[in-house]
C-alpha cells in the first residue's frame, strides 16, 4: 500500500529565528514582512496571546512590548540555509523527497514496515542535525497527509506524528478540520461549500454529487476530494511545473529620488530573476520593468511607468538583463519624483535547452554560461551577492528596506558567525 508522509516544519521563520537564540525557545516569537510591515510567521506562544497572522506590525507594536514578544525582520538568507538543511537530511534517509515548499516536503514511506517509528526517527534527526522542530502526517495522498499533518500540529499528544492509513482515523481527523483548512480550499472557495452546506472536511469528502463539485471548485477541486478518500490524484515525485513568469520587487525602506539608486535596484532585481531563471533552466524573451511612487501618500506627484524589452534570442544572463533592464529605466525616470517601488518580471519562458534563436541577436554562448554557472556556485557558497554586477551598487543604504529587527546571517556569512 503507498504511504506517504508530509514533513512540515513548525512555525519555521520563528524557529529559524530560535536556532541561535535558545533562550526564546519558550517564549512567544514573531516575524515580520518585508518593510516590518506585518507578521507573516508566530511561534505557539505568540498564536496564544492572539496575535492574528497578516496584523500589521505598527497596531501590535505596543502589545509586543508589553507581553515580551519577540519580534524579528525577516532574514530569508538563513531561511533558505536552514531549509535546505533540513531537506537534505530528508533526502540522506528517503529515497523519494518532494520539496514543496521552504518549510514543507512529502516522502515516500513505502514499503516500510513500521512508518509511524520511521517518522519519529526523522523528526528527532531532524531536531539533532538543524535543531527545528516539525510535525509529520502519514497518509496514502497527500490530501490526507496534509489533514494528518494538522491534526499533528492541533493535538499536542500526538508527539508530532498522526498517522492516518485506515478509515476510521481518516473519518476522526477530518470531521474536526474545518473545510477552509483543507489544502488547495481557500476562503472564497469555503464560501462556496457553506452554501451547500459542506462546513467540515468530512462534509466535503463524503458530498455525493460529484458534478457540482467540479462546477464549484474545477477539476483541481474535485481531485481534493478524491484525495480525502483514499484515491491518488497528485502523484509523489512528480517535478514541479516551471514558473511561466519570475518577478522581483520590492517597497523601498526610505523614499528615492535619484535615478542612481533606481537603477542599482533595477539591476538587483534583474539579477535576482536571472539566477531564478538559471536554477529552473529557462530563459526569458521578455522583460518589464516598473517604478511607482507611494499611490497612498497625499500631497505628492504620482508617478508610475512601466516598459518591456523584447530579447530576439532568450537569455538568462545576469548582464543582458540588467543592460535591458537600465535601458528601459532611461525611458521611463521622471526626475523629483518620490519613488517608493520598483520592480522587474521577466516573461516568455522557455526551455533552455529548447528555445529559439535569432539571425540578429547574439544569443548567451558557453562562455557566458560557464560565468554565470561561476557565479551561481560562489554565490551559494559565500551566501547571495557576495559576486555580483557592479550595477548592483556597493550597498544598498539608499533603497533597502527597512530591517530593523533583523538578525544575524549565522550560517550565509563569515562576519555574522555566532560566537560561543
Amino acid at each position: 500500500m503507498t504511504t506517504y508522509a508530509l514533513i512540515d516544519c513548525d512555525s519555521f521563520f520563528c524557529n529559524c529565528e530560535r536556532v541561535f537564540r535558545e533562550e526564546l525557545r519558550t517564549r512567544p516569537v514573531i516575524v515580520l514582512s518585508n518593510n516590518d510591515g506585518c507578521v507573516v510567521s508566530r511561534s505557539r506562544e505568540a498564536k496564544s496571546l492572539g496575535i492574528g497572522m497578516g496584523v500589521p506590525y505598527f497596531q501590535i507594536k505596543e502589545f509586543c512590548h508589553k507581553n515580551k514578544v519577540h519580534a524579528f525582520s525577516s532574514n530569508f538568507s538563513l531561511y533558505t540555509d536552514l531549509s535546505r538543511r533540513v531537506m537534505n537530511t530528508l533526502k540522506s534517509l528517503c529515497p523519494t523527497v518532494e520539496v514543496y515548499s521552504v518549510d514543507e516536503a512529502f516522502v515516500d514511506l513505502s514499503g516500510i514496515a513500521n512508518p509511524h517509528q520511521y517518522a519519529q526517527m526523522l523528526r528527532e534527526l531532524l531536531w539533532r542535525n538543524v535543531r527545528i522542530p516539525v510535525s509529520i502526517g502519514i497518509a496514502p495522498t497527500k490530501g490526507l497527509c496534509k489533514a494528518a499533518c494538522a491534526v499533528a500540529k492541533r493535538d499536542l499528544h500526538q508527539q508530532g506524528v498522526v498517522s492516518l492509513m485506515n478509515h476510521h482515523d481518516q473519518t476522526q481527523a477530518l470531521k474536526i478540520i474545518p473545510v477552509e483548512k483543507l489544502w488547495g480550499i481557500a476562503s472564497g472557495r469555503a464560501e462556496k461549500l457553506y452554501a451547500l452546506k459542506i462546513k467540515s472536511a468530512l462534509d466535503f469528502r463524503d458530498y455525493k454529487n460529484d458534478k457540482l463539485i467540479a462546477k464549484v471548485l474545477t477539476k483541481v477541486g474535485r481531485q481534493i476530494q478524491d484525495e480525502l478518500r483514499g484515491i491518488i490524484c497528485f502523484p509523489l515525485g512528480i517535478p514541479p511545473e516551471k514558473k511561466k513568469e519570475i518577478m522581483s520587487s520590492r517597497t523601498f525602506g526610505n523614499v528615492v529620488y535619484e535615478k542612481k539608486h533606481l537603477m542599482e535596484s533595477i539591476a538587483s532585481h534583474a539579477s535576482e530573476v536571472a539566477e531564478e531563471l538559471r536554477m529552473q533552466q529557462s530563459v526569458a524573451s521578455e522583460l518589464l520593468i516598473f517604478v511607482r511612487s507611494n499611490p497612498f501618500k497625499e500631497g505628492i506627484m504620482q508617478y508610475g511607468a512601466s516598459k518591456i524589452h523584447t530579447f530576439l534570442s532568450p537569455t538568462s544572463n545576469t548582464f543582458r538583463l540588467i543592460k535591458a533592464g537600465l535601458n528601459l529605466l532611461d525611458e521611463i525616470y521622471r526626475p523629483n519624483i518620490e519613488y517608493r517601488k520598483a520592480g522587474v518580471l521577466v516573461m516568455g519562458l522557455q526551455d533552455k535547452s529548447e528555445h529559439d534563436l535569432s539571425l540578429f541577436e547574439v544569443g548567451d554562448s558557453e562562455r557566458d554560461d560557464a560565468l554565470m554557472s561561476t557565479m551561481d556556485k560562489v554565490n551559494k557558497r559565500e551566501g547571495a551577492g557576495a559576486l555580483q554586477s557592479l550595477a548592483c551598487g556597493l550597498d544598498d543604504i539608499a533603497w533597502k528596506m527597512n530591517r530593523n529587527f533583523k538578525s544575524p546571517r549565522y550560517t550565509t556569512n563569515w562576519d555574522e558567525i555566532a560566537r560561543v
